[in-house]
């Protein structure tokens, strides 16, 4: 697969450090990390790590690289986590299948069928989300406990995440050393890195799958929130959520989000593409040219004046808005899940890419590296 160029700095990596305690946090300036063990799984300690910067604070389990809460200011000056999710790491794996948000491989996304050929040989992953393979199958990156060291360089913050995925996991081939670098800035940014190398040729897709509500954590549906995709096409799906291979416009179309719009302004109209989704589940094809840093998408809330801008190395962009939701999880505030109560924006390649040469290559080979990045930036529009 062609290696995208934007990757983990060398610089960064040097700057590895030990993680402070409470009161070196409070008394350093700058950004801090702190650490608090928050429960077991059968793999071993569950850490919550606290990382602070500017208006920012976000809190990540080395469980799944979950971001298990995002706090920042609206214009009012008033803080709310952003995110959905749990309270307890028992939440987290009573309930894997929203993926809340969690680092997603060994590949993001839908596999058709659960079955890819590579190199002539065919393999067949677990079906997880009938009749397809989903995210990395039963059990991907996002149900295992990652080697976490935190960092602090300059004003920047951050967590490098490490996971060996062996030979025949989730029966994928080849040894995959994975990395993945969360850095928090003080412009109100948090920035992900992913890298991967390969003993074999395999094929990869890392993604995040945090749920938004820019209201606020429980504050109820995201369908008043305003969102744009740079991107003039998309990738259309079956029935059971695969693409059919083409590249069709959004012009004319519930998908059309080159303008801001309300997510909800067209969420339940008579389209074939709404009714396979029961709303927005689809893939976008970014409007791009080489290979960097790019604007995906902004999301607005008028409420409190948020905004988040996506900006990624990726081809694709996944919007989900948080269609299976059905009001049986309570998140982190005690209040209940309903359908729309938040919504993903996945950078990514395109699902099912093994199965369509015409789409981004997702093969990984020996002596290549896989790398990634995707940065989340919050700013604040000023009511009238």
């Amino acid at each position: 697969m062609r290696a995208l160029r934007l990757g983990i700095s060398a610089l960064l990596l040097a700057s590895v450090g030990a993680v402070a305690t409470a009161e070196q946090a409070a008394a350093a300036p700058g950004g801090s990390v702190t650490r608090e063990a928050w429960g077991t799984t059968k793999e071993g300690q569950v850490y919550r790590y606290t990382l602070t910067n500017g208006r920012m604070r976000v809190r990540i389990l080395n469980y799944g690289g979950i971001i298990q809460s995002l706090e920042v200011p609206d214009r009012h000056d008033r803080v709310a986590n952003v995110v959905l999710g749990f309270d307890s790491v028992a939440g987290y794996v009573a309930h894997p299948e929203p993926y809340f948000g969690a680092l997603i491989g060994r590949y993001a996304n839908r596999i058709a069928n659960g079955r890819f050929t590579l190199d002539g040989v065919e393999y067949q992953l677990p079906i997880n989300n009938a009749p397809n393979s989903l995210h990395g199958g039963k059990v991907g990156f996002d149900k295992h406990l990652w080697a976490t060291t935190p960092f602090r360089h300059g004003d920047d913050v951050g967590l490098v995440m490490t996971l060996i995925s062996r030979n025949g996991d989730q029966n994928y081939p080849g040894t995959l050393a994975a990395t993945v670098t969360y850095t928090v800035d003080r412009r109100g940014g948090i920035r992900i890195d992913y890298r991967a190398t390969t003993d074999k040729a395999t094929v990869v897709n890392l993604t995040n799958h945090s749920y938004w509500n820019l209201r606020g954590e429980g504050t109820g549906a995201i369908y008043g929130h305003r969102l744009y995709l740079n991107a003039d096409r998309y990738t259309p799906v079956t029935s059971t959520l695969i693409p059919t291979g083409r590249l069709a416009p959004v012009a004319g179309t519930p998908l059309d989000f080159t303008r801001p719009t309300a997510i909800g302004d067209r969420i339940r109209d008579d389209d074939r593409q709404l009714i396979y989704g029961r709303g927005y589940d689809h893939n976008w094809v970014l409007d791009r040219e080489g290979d960097g840093l790019l604007l995906a998408a902004q999301l607005s809330e008028p409420d409190s004046g948020r905004t988040l801008s996506v900006y990624t190395t990726e081809p694709g962009i996944q919007f989900y808005s948080g269609n299976f939701l059905d009001g049986t999880l309570y998140g982190t505030s005690g209040h209940a899940y309903r359908q729309g109560d938040g919504l993903a924006l996945e950078t990514q390649h395109f699902p099912d890419s093994p199965n369509h040469p015409n789409f981004p290559s997702t093969v990984l080979r020996p002596g290549d590296t896989y790398r990634s990045a995707t940065v989340y930036r919050f700013s604040v529009v000023e009511g009238d």
